[in-house]
């Protein structure tokens, strides 16, 4: 468990092999190319990727909205099939082979932009017609022609529509109005059809009468019925859906093509990468010069591949300077390297320290298993962490780390929550026989202060992860042969750690060993005073005396971090008192015998865990962390850190099998 040890890689060579070479780097899976220092008689080779990312735009937008239908049409008739899903295996042969594969690429996506353009004309027409649909539904009724609702040598007809909250007052207005009748056709919620007629002399009085009313002509004339409109409206709109439907159909059956248009995606991805590369490296008329980092252990199977190029090419390999800052690649095992993340995600270790995570995976499991606190949940968070962890392990993601994480906390919430005696808040071994204090009710006399014992133990955890902070700080100046500051600025403290941590023992009464106290004491008083005189030891005079000083007042600080791991207790006490609160009351339910009351019972017991368990592992992740990253790295973690990113690595859609997987294959 460390960080993998990198060579240096200079390679120089002709300029039109340039691709060659960076094709057959990249097939190793092993190097990252770095930027190339100044050299004389060179210049920096420019990027010209703005091409490459309108082409890569233009495909992965079509790729887009093909995904996108695919996978509403699947809904949309319960079908079910792997085709989104990204992650699938590509052999590097048919990867590289994407590069003549440009007509191909067009054509499909020629096909995707012509299908959307015509469903969105569809959608604009279909919205159209609906609207003229909704327009002719209140004719509907009409079986008579619209030119019968005519005028005459004496009459005026006006056939339209009214608000129907407006239908009353029309007919009362009316009414005084000679030789004038009209008629209701058809009503709807908020419309109404009329027809009216009035001689031509009072046809004047009429229209203003209608005009107040927010009377509407209709629109409509001619041989034709308003059932005839209504149902060419309706056939209509039928016929767009019809076509809408073979349009998702067409579209459909460019399925298979996802796989395709994602490898290729990811081909120009690989491109681009490439041609931005071209900014790292220095040139001549003729040649091209190149340094990367790579590991250790691929040196060899780097060199074999490169002697095997046609292209002439010089190379060699060097180790880096210590002026130099590689990038940082991990090596732990199954179980550590799950932790990574929750590290990364801080900052991932520089090359020039030692990697922190298998202590750090101890503590954060200890930490959240204490939290937990309950071996029911502890059992679920291991079962359900370890089986989504399982599933994925061949090819990890993030959230199949974190469920690792979690599965190995789960193993620690088990051990507390045996010796806390809680089983989804059930005392299973007896009422007072756990081996911890109750959380709850159990309080300890520290130094004449009643405090609750388990708050006592959550801050004895945090000196000792102090303590081993400590220890972390001098192996990290051992490592870089500062000998003496790992004792001074290291071990002292960690003594001072251990003063504490035992005077605490010796101030709570219930242990009965006060000798501890003093002894404790001395063991901090004396650590301390070396800290002391020890911390101005790179300064002058004065200098001297002020780092004596402050390390003196850095114990305030350490007073406050210790007290920090009082959330220890305090998120642990939550979860606690809420599991036994379910499982007091989903208990007398289901000895009710009543057979709803058992029900609710089973549901409380579910439905109530769940949401326990859900919001303590939430707490648990976040202040667990919080604890890592304030109070344990901020003791000796440098951090800062560039993770290894071979060359190629960086794709969105597919996984590529190395070439030497394939040749086996």
């Amino acid at each position: 468990m460390a960080i993998v040890k990198m060579r240096k890689l200079h390679l120089a060579a002709m300029s039109y092999d340039r691709d060659v070479v960076l094709n057959a780097l990249q097939k190793t899976g092993a190097v990252e190319i770095t930027l190339h220092e100044e050299t004389e008689r060179t210049r920096t080779l420019k990027a010209d990727a703005e091409g490459l990312k309108t082409e890569l735009s233009s495909f992965e937008a079509a790729l887009s909205v093909l995904c996108a239908e695919v996978e509403n049409y699947e809904r949309e008739k319960g079908r079910k099939s792997t085709l989104l899903k990204d992650g699938f295996d590509v052999p590097y042969s048919e990867f590289m082979s994407m590069k003549g594969e440009r007509a191909r690429a067009d054509e499909i996506t020629k096909k995707i932009n012509a299908l959307t353009d015509e469903k969105n004309a569809l959608q604009s027409e279909l919205a159209q017609e609906r609207k003229e649909k909704s327009q002719r539904e209140i004719y509907a009724c009409l079986q008579t022609p619209f030119h019968a609702f005519c005028d005459t040598a004496h009459t005026r007809a006006r056939l339209g529509v009214l608000p129907t909250i407006a239908c009353e007052s029309l007919k009362e207005d009316l009414k005084g109005v000679a030789l004038c009748a009209y008629e209701i056709v058809n009503t709807e919620s908020e419309n109404t059809l009329v027809f009216v007629t009035a001689h031509k002399a009072a046809i004047g009085e009429v229209d203003g009468i209608l005009s107040v009313r927010g009377f509407s002509a209709c629109p409509y004339q001619g041989a034709v019925t308003g059932a005839q409109l209504y149902a060419e409206a309706e056939h209509k709109i039928q016929e767009l859906m019809d076509k809408l439907e073979q349009n998702k159909a067409t579209m459909y059956a460019l399925k298979d093509e996802i796989r395709f248009l994602k490898t290729y995606c990811d081909y120009l991805l690989f491109e681009l990468e490439k041609e931005e590369t071209s900014e790292k490296l220095r040139g001549t008329e003729k040649t091209f010069l190149l340094q990367a980092y790579l590991p250790t252990f691929a040196e060899t199977e780097v060199a074999e591949t490169l002697r095997s190029l046609s292209g002439a090419s010089y190379f060699e390999f060097s180790d880096p300077t210590e002026e130099e800052n590689p990038p940082t690649l991990l090596s732990n095992n199954a179980v550590v390297s799950n932790f990574e993340g929750i590290t990364n995600t801080y900052s991932a270790p520089n090359y020039r320290e030692f990697d922190p995570n298998a202590v750090m995976a101890f503590f954060y499991s200890l930490f959240m298993g204490f939290i937990i606190g309950d071996m029911g949940y502890g059992i679920l968070m291991s079962l359900v962490g370890g089986y989504i962890w399982l599933k994925n392990k061949a090819r990890p993601s993030g959230l199949s780390r974190l469920a690792g994480a979690f599965a190995v906390g789960g193993v620690f919430a088990v051990f507390w929550g045996a010796l806390f005696n809680s089983l989804f808040g059930f005392a299973i071994f007896g009422a007072g026989n756990a081996i911890m204090p109750d959380p709850q009710k159990d309080m300890w006399s520290l130094a004449g202060i009643a405090v609750p014992s388990v708050l006592v133990i959550s801050m004895e955890l945090g000196v000792f992860q102090i303590c081993v902070g400590y220890l972390c700080k001098a192996w990290q100046s051992w490592r870089k042969k500062q000998i003496l500051d790992g004792i001074c600025d290291g071990v002292f403290w960690a003594l001072f750690s251990v003063g504490i941590g035992v005077a605490i023992v010796g101030f709570v009464e219930e242990a009965k060993v006060p000798f501890l106290g003093a002894v404790g004491g001395i063991l901090a008083g004396v650590s301390l005073l070396l800290a002391m005189l020890t911390a101005g030891r790179k300064e002058k005079l004065f200098g001297k005396f002020t780092k004596g000083f402050g390390a003196a007042y850095g114990v305030i600080n350490y007073a406050s971090d210790i007290l920090s791991y009082a959330r220890l207790y305090g998120l642990m006490l939550s979860g606690a008192v809420i599991a036994q609160i379910i499982a007091t009351y989903s208990g007398q339910f289901i000895v009710s015998g009543n057979i709803l009351l058992v029900l609710l019972g089973v549901l409380l017991l579910l439905v109530g865990h769940g949401f326990n368990l859900v919001m303590n592992l939430l707490g648990a992740y976040i202040h667990d962390a919080r604890l890592q990253y304030v109070e344990f790295y901020g003791r000796f973690f440098e951090g800062e850190g560039e993770l290894f990113t071979p060359l190629g690595s960086k794709r969105k859609y597919v996984e590529l099998l190395p070439a030497q997987k394939e040749q086996k294959a």
